[in-house]
């Protein structure tokens, strides 16, 4: 399981002087870049594919509050991936400084290609960096139905 240390500073905290809604958000996704990164998808690579990563949707659970003054810790596990590469989800834990699930978070995403702007599964080359990640007994091969498994739409326009 990889699980990146963050200081919480001033800017993470909200109105009730927690850890801040947006704040988990930005450390899920900069612990997925730093896995990423650490596992051959750096800029480089990514620029020479146009690839970028979207998020379909992010959910977190909140079990604890987390305060300013002491670190919080998020795990990142690989709970799925498409065959060609194209869809991913990641599943994110934090811990409080003395071990202690505070909350979860899903996400799934994809590869964008940045110049057609429509998504892509990933080169063999690129691919071959996700398979040598060890995956969790649950691990699933996704398939497009897994991306739409909330059916959410676009409401009217107003």
């Amino acid at each position: 399981m990889y699980i990146k240390e963050f200081e919480i500073r001033w800017n993470d905290l909200d109105a009730n002087r927690h850890l801040a809604n947006k704040a988990y958000i930005e450390f899920a996704a900069h612990t997925r870049m730093s896995f990423l990164i650490e596992h051959g998808f750096d800029h480089k690579l990514l620029a020479k594919f146009n690839l970028g990563p979207v998020v379909f949707y992010e959910h977190i659970y909140y079990f604890k509050e987390v305060f300013s003054g002491k670190p919080v810790r998020v795990s990142l596990e690989i709970k799925g991936l498409s065959e060609d590469g194209m869809f991913f989800e990641f599943h994110h834990n934090y811990y409080d400084h003395k071990g202690n699930n505070v909350a979860h978070c899903e996400m799934m995403g994809a590869w964008i290609d940045l110049k057609s702007r429509k998504l892509t599964g990933l080169p063999e080359e690129v691919h071959a960096y996700l398979d040598e990640v060890e995956k969790p007994d649950d691990f699933k091969v996704l398939t497009r139905e897994d991306t739409r498994k909330y059916a959410k739409k676009p409401g009217a326009p107003i």
